[in-house]
């Protein structure tokens, strides 16, 4: 599903780091960086149809690499 987040993600928690993140293997292959987590938190975001919705995302961040792998886990509220 393509998705545009046009404003900031709130409400940021680490799910996993280190060794508790199982796709660190794949991550470091593909992008490089060394200690990858796994975030979620919740954002306003655009669907590809141009439906703005708030729902909660998951994504991949390292040190130096940033922000990769940014999916929907669910969505909250259609607005």
């Amino acid at each position: 599903m393509f998705f545009k987040v046009p404003g900031r993600i709130l409400d940021i928690e680490t799910i996993a780091s280190g060794k508790g993140v199982r796709e660190s293997r794949r991550l470091r292959k593909l992008y490089g960086g060394r200690r990858w987590r796994k975030l979620k938190g919740t954002a306003t975001v655009k669907l590809a149809d141009g439906t703005m919705c708030h729902a909660e995302v998951h994504w991949y961040e390292a040190h130096g690499v940033g922000t990769r792998e940014l999916k929907i886990k669910r969505i909250l509220e259609i607005q």
